[in-house]
């Protein structure tokens, strides 16, 4: 608990710091962007949260290292790993000029080394046929980096309002963390509440206001952290099955994915190209913003606040069967395919006009 205190407070005080003197970084570190399809915000703030984060993790390593307490993962080789894609993220947070292409190369980088430092790698699945493909090593190292490199950038994509990500990532890791204990894994659950402590220290000052952001840095350092445990818990305990990694992060990655099919398939665009056609910014536009009689209050901080809530509670309606029945496979499929049939009713309800009255 000692190196999570400390990630927790040394991430506190670091953002109290950022936002504190940000009238004289905020030319190079502030998001001035307003008026983009996914830009929520009215005033310029600070996105190099992921630097406070990393500080806190950084310390964390430090504190476990003078504990000198035996453990089969070090979490400075953890936070070694993320590096590549966590400073190429806080460089486009810094300059705004890192193209996507590099920014996933990054992401991939990290996946190698996680895979060769950690033994990271994906060998199973639990699908008939798959797994034969897996225990290729090439296809396995393919098939990981793709994994790892994809929920980065999934965290990325989902960071959209104020909490949201960093919440969503906060219930995935105490998913983690829960099942790593009844395994008896205590070198995950150590990695997994080291980052809950940094996060935590990032969402006091980013919800509800708003005062500080993730950027890319820090959705690329949470998505590798949570994607790098969720790997090593399944590949480490052969009685959880890796389904459980799947529906732990099912929302950012189905949010991923379908994001990717309606830009290239349905709207005929690049991936890549940013919209506000994502599922958060769907909830602000057209359940949020319509609650509030004037037509300029819902662009204030509490209707930003008030979008992540729905968020959380999706990301539950998958973490929670993950939680319940991490051992039994076809339970969790059954779960994921429940959470995607859910997720698209929804939202095909809400671009008809037809939200549901309970979202209401």
């Amino acid at each position: 608990m000692n190196a999570t205190i400390a990630a927790f407070l040394i991430s506190l005080i670091s953002c109290l710091l950022i936002i504190r003197y940000q009238h004289l970084h905020s030319h190079i570190t502030g998001d001035s962007e307003l008026s983009g399809p996914q830009k929520f915000h009215h005033t310029i703030v600070p996105r190099i949260g992921g630097a406070a984060i990393l500080l806190g993790l950084l310390t964390a390593s430090v504190v476990r290292w003078i504990q000198d307490i035996p453990t089969d993962i070090d979490l400075g080789i953890i936070l070694a790993c993320s590096l590549p894609a966590a400073l190429m993220g806080l460089t486009e947070d810094i300059t705004k000029r890192i193209g996507v292409r590099t920014r996933l190369i990054a992401t991939v980088c990290s996946a190698l080394l996680a895979g060769y430092y950690l033994s990271a790698w994906i060998s199973r699945i639990d699908v008939m046929g798959v797994d034969y493909l897996l225990a290729i090593p090439a296809i396995s190292i393919i098939f990981t980096c793709i994994a790892i490199a994809g929920l980065a950038n999934a965290y990325n994509i989902i960071d959209g309002f104020n909490g949201l990500a960093s919440m969503v990532a906060i219930i995935a890791l105490l998913a983690i963390t829960y099942v790593a204990i009844r395994v008896n894994d205590s070198s995950i659950a150590i990695a997994a509440l080291v980052m809950v402590g940094a996060l935590a220290g990032f969402f006091l000052w980013n919800y509800p206001r708003g005062l500080i952001f993730l950027g890319d840095g820090g959705a690329y350092l949470i998505g590798f952290w949570i994607a790098a445990l969720s790997i090593l818990l399944v590949s480490r305990n052969s009685t959880i099955s890796p389904w459980f990694a799947v529906l732990v992060n099912c929302y950012p990655i189905f949010e991923a994915l379908f994001s990717i099919w309606r830009r290239k398939v349905h709207q005929g665009k690049s991936p890549g190209q940013a919209d506000a056609s994502h599922f958060h910014s769907l909830i602000y536009r057209r359940i949020i913003r319509w609650a509030y009689i004037s037509g300029v209050a819902y662009k204030d901080h509490e209707a930003n606040a008030r979008t992540s809530p729905y968020l959380w509670f999706l990301s539950s309606l998958a973490v929670i069967p993950a939680i319940l029945w991490w051992q039994h496979t076809w339970l969790l499929q059954l779960s994921g395919l429940l959470f995607i049939i859910s997720y698209v009713y929804l939202y095909i309800m809400i671009v008809k006009f037809k939200t549901p009255s309970w979202m209401r």
